[in-house]
Order: C-alpha cells, then structure tokens, then sequence
C-alpha cells in the first residue's frame, strides 16, 4: 500500500493513479482525513463484438437485408 500527502499526490497525480491499479493508494490529509483510490475497469461495450470473415460483398448483404425485409412485409409482421 502507499501513501501519499495530498501535495505529493497532486503533484504525482498521473504515477499515483497508474500505481492504483497494482496496488492500494491512500492520500492524506492536514486534517487527518484519509481517502483511498480504487481501480475499476470499464465495462465493455455490448456492441464492442469481434468481427468475422466471410466472402459476403455488401451487395450481397444488402440483398439479404431486402429480402428479409420484403418477407416480413408479406407476412404482415
């Protein structure tokens, strides 16, 4: 764990942060007020999916996409 007054950790603010993901950081201070930074890790997002191959032209995409949507249209849907 390290600690750091709150001038220390000002002034080393971008180190006292990268330190945080490794390991506690406590700042203090004058008063005697103690305060301590955690790392989280940001949610990903639910459209952040890996890609895949295929030999599918946008045209080719297009005309699935148009058919779909004309079946659907039949269909009363």
């Amino acid at each position: 764990m390290k600690v750091y007054t709150y001038s220390e950790a000002r002034q080393k603010f971008s180190t006292v942060l990268d330190i945080a993901k490794y390991e506690d950081v406590i700042i203090k201070r004058r008063g005697g007020e103690t305060f301590k930074i955690i790392f989280t890790k940001s949610p990903k997002s639910p459209f952040d999916v890996a890609g895949i191959k295929t030999k599918a032209t946008t045209k080719d995409i297009l005309n699935a996409v148009k058919e779909s949507r004309s079946r659907v249209a039949e269909n009363g849907d």
